[in-house]
């Protein structure tokens, strides 16, 4: 069944199973609306990979009534009309999500360096950190540095996680820069022989970016305090059970060519208490500011200072 075939909260459920585990930390109207965002996201992100028919006519033109201010004729996109309109989705930041899915529909995907990643990674991810912003009530503007932050920190683990995955559908997030500028093929071939220079090239690149994703992840953080208490503890959980993925991945001695991790329900229940002294990110005076070295590689992307 196709993704566009589910209600929102199905396809929570089916396709981000940390994020519905987090979700029911939500109240039903956050939960509900952040459900309906993440199920419109993942139908663009099937459209560009084309598993919906005609998908990436369909992504190119959602891209072109979003930019031109008009509904169009996209029902997946008028389904998402009156959420976008309620919560005042800030357009650029819309187009520049489906920009980022679009990079994906290239022949061979091979991220050239950090700053290409960086950048990769706030348009597919970052963005949707800022659009849920909208969703859980966080006015403050100081807030969207960490939001973009936390997006960019879950991202970097998924890419950790799927190197092999993502290899096989000729995909190297990657910096080339990191490991030779090996072509996805070549990185497939590696996964056969873990002892090869090139497949300890990419277990290393896997550290790097588990521990570049651990200084997004304490950026995001901080960014908790501008929530509403309950969206505090949900994000906060989110987070700590994407997390544990990279952990995980680490305790598997970073074998990225053995298949992708998974968190079971004790470990998202361990991570969910976790979460709870995240709280204390909230007590005290005044604020500790963004670090803005971080959103160097993102200069002229929405909401980047």
């Amino acid at each position: 069944m196709s993704n566009e075939e589910l209600t929102s909260e199905k396809s929570l459920a089916a396709n981000g199973k940390s994020f519905h585990w987090a979700r029911r930390f939500l109240g039903q109207r956050m939960g509900s609306d952040a459900a309906s965002l993440y199920a419109f996201c993942r139908l663009l992100d099937d459209m560009a990979d084309g598993d919906i028919q005609n998908g990436p006519t369909r992504l190119a033109a959602i891209r072109a009534d979003l930019i031109a201010g008009r509904e169009g004729a996209d029902p997946a996109f008028l389904a998402f009309l009156p959420l976008m309109r309620e919560k005042r989705f800030p357009t650029d930041v819309l187009v520049a999500l489906i920009d980022g899915l679009l990079e994906d529909q290239a022949e061979e995907v091979a991220l050239a360096d950090e700053a290409a990643l960086l950048r990769y990674a706030y348009r597919v991810a970052g963005t949707v950190g800022l659009l849920m912003c909208h969703v859980l009530d966080c006015q403050a503007p100081a807030a969207r540095a960490h939001a973009i932050d936390l997006g960019i920190a879950m991202q970097l683990t998924n890419i950790a996680r799927d190197i092999l995955e993502d290899a096989g559908m000729n995909r190297r997030y990657v910096p080339g820069d990191w490991v030779g500028h090996a072509s996805p093929h070549e990185i497939r071939a590696a996964a056969r022989s873990p002892e090869s220079m090139l497949a300890r090239d990419v277990t290393a690149a896997a550290g790097r970016l588990l521990d570049l994703a651990e200084t997004f992840y304490a950026s995001g953080a901080r960014g908790y305090r501008y929530l509403p208490w309950r969206a505090h503890l949900a994000i906060g959980v989110a987070a700590r059970v994407y997390r544990q993925i990279g952990i995980q991945l680490r305790g598997a001695n970073l074998a990225w060519h053995a298949g992708r991790q998974v968190t079971g329900k004790a470990a998202k229940l361990r991570c969910s208490l976790l979460a709870l002294g995240s709280f204390g990110r909230r007590i005290g005076i005044g604020t500790s500011p963004h670090d803005d070295r971080l959103h160097a590689a993102l200069r002229g992307l929405p909401y980047v200072a």
